[in-house]
């Protein structure tokens, strides 16, 4: 099988190493790709945003599958315009990602399919923005409504600064402050049948101790050893399927992954937000405990024969992810610099390039994940952290606190 896998970040790096692993994947073919995913198949340059470049590519490229990883080009369209070139594709059709695409959207498909969810309020104005803060009260909780790279959202007791940030956006999503640990599902869908990944939970603020703004994600581990043993199976019946079978039911089935971000809070199980992909970086720590072949899992996901696939099966321990960022980051970043330590078993690339003399550099915010594992949590923190540590780059970071204490 020919898999062209689309993206450039630490999330399509291991998508690209587990796919690596699959003995039914004879070739794989990353567009753009970075230095690291270079090691594992064909880099491609092409505008990922692009459907028509895009779909062209995978007919170029003979594709027998076709694996979009990030938020942006799916809600361009990309998957839509592979599919009308008879090729398989495993990612949400533009009008299905909007359960991404849109907050709004999001809210109105779990409002009718009785998806348990924080109440919200769609403003555009200034005067709406004012009513909805005070109608909730601190914690403010302010979402820009459309794609945002995961720093879209403003949590904070400041009113002035939830002001400010809702008057930003052209359009926002005020809502509910939820309590309690915050969870991720990822959820492979085929439009009919689902099967669900190990829960995972991320570090979403760049402090330590949870402080400083929203990131696109410090860190991430899995399984939960304090998550109730029946929470999988509450999230696919109470959240995963009803809003996959509305979605259907709309005649836009979703075919990918739907990822279920959810609080676990006082009053129940209630869903922060749903993305139409895989998450960065809890994808990395899931990847390196699953051992059912990647590759025909999205697959079959891709051509509607997810029922037939069988069980997951799962390597045992846990899996932590460590986030190296840029100096700066999430604010304006310094890049360019001379970046090393990233050769190692266990560490992606997020935001890498080579510059004319071939020398490895940082580019992104987010530069790379080290993914540690272990028969425990503990044990999977210290190797990623060991990672980590070997990482050399001017002004880089990492947060200390990944996984502690769990």
């Amino acid at each position: 099988m020919r898999v062209l896998l689309i993206g450039s970040g630490g999330r399509e790096h291991a998508l690209a190493a587990s796919l690596a692993e699959d003995e039914s994947v004879t070739k794989l073919i990353c567009a753009p790709g970075n230095p690291g995913m270079a090691a594992l198949g064909d880099c491609v340059p092409v505008n990922q945003t692009d459907p028509a470049a895009v779909a062209s590519l995978a007919v170029t490229s003979a594709a027998d599958l076709v694996i979009v990883g990030p938020e942006a080009p799916l809600v361009a369209g990309v998957a839509d315009a592979v599919r009308a070139k008879g090729i398989p594709v495993y990612g949400p059709s533009g009008e299905a990602a909007l359960i991404e695409g849109s907050k709004a959207f999001a809210k109105e498909v779990m409002a009718a399919a009785g998806v348990p969810t924080a109440a919200a309020r769609v403003c555009k104005t200034r005067e709406e923005a004012e009513a909805a803060l005070d109608e909730f009260g601190a914690p403010y909780v302010v979402k820009d409504d459309g794609l945002a790279a995961g720093k879209g959202v403003v949590v904070t007791d400041d009113r002035a600064q939830a002001l400010a940030h809702a008057l930003e956006c052209e359009r926002v999503v005020i809502e509910e402050y939820l309590d309690g640990p915050e969870v991720s599902l990822f959820v492979v869908s085929d439009g009919t049948h689902a099967k669900a990944l190990l829960p995972a939970q991320d570090f979403k603020r760049i402090g330590d101790g949870g402080t400083g703004p929203n990131t696109g994600g410090m860190g991430a581990y899995t399984p939960l050893p304090w998550a109730p043993d029946d929470l999988v199976a509450e999230i696919m019946e109470r959240v995963a399927e009803p809003t996959l079978a509305e979605l259907a039911g709309r005649g836009i089935p979703f075919v990918g992954t739907l990822y279920c971000g959810l609080a676990l809070t006082s009053k129940g199980l209630k869903v922060v937000e749903f993305n139409a992909r895989f998450g960065d970086p809890e994808i990395q720590a899931v990847l390196a405990l699953l051992a059912s072949p990647l590759g025909k899992l999205l697959h079959a996901a891709a051509t509607g024969k997810l029922e037939d696939f069988g069980n997951l099966w799962w390597r045992e321990g846990a899996a932590v992810c460590v986030v190296v960022s840029n100096e700066g980051y999430p604010g304006t970043t310094v890049t360019g610099r001379p970046l090393y330590g990233a050769d190692e078993a266990g560490v992606f690339h997020a935001g890498t390039a080579l510059d004319a003399s071939g020398q490895l550099i940082a580019t992104g915010g987010r530069v790379l994940n080290c993914v540690g594992t272990g028969a425990s949590v503990a044990q999977a923190r210290q190797e990623a952290y060991s990672l980590a540590e070997g990482v050399k780059l001017e002004g880089g970071y990492y947060r200390k606190d990944i996984a502690a204490n769990i």
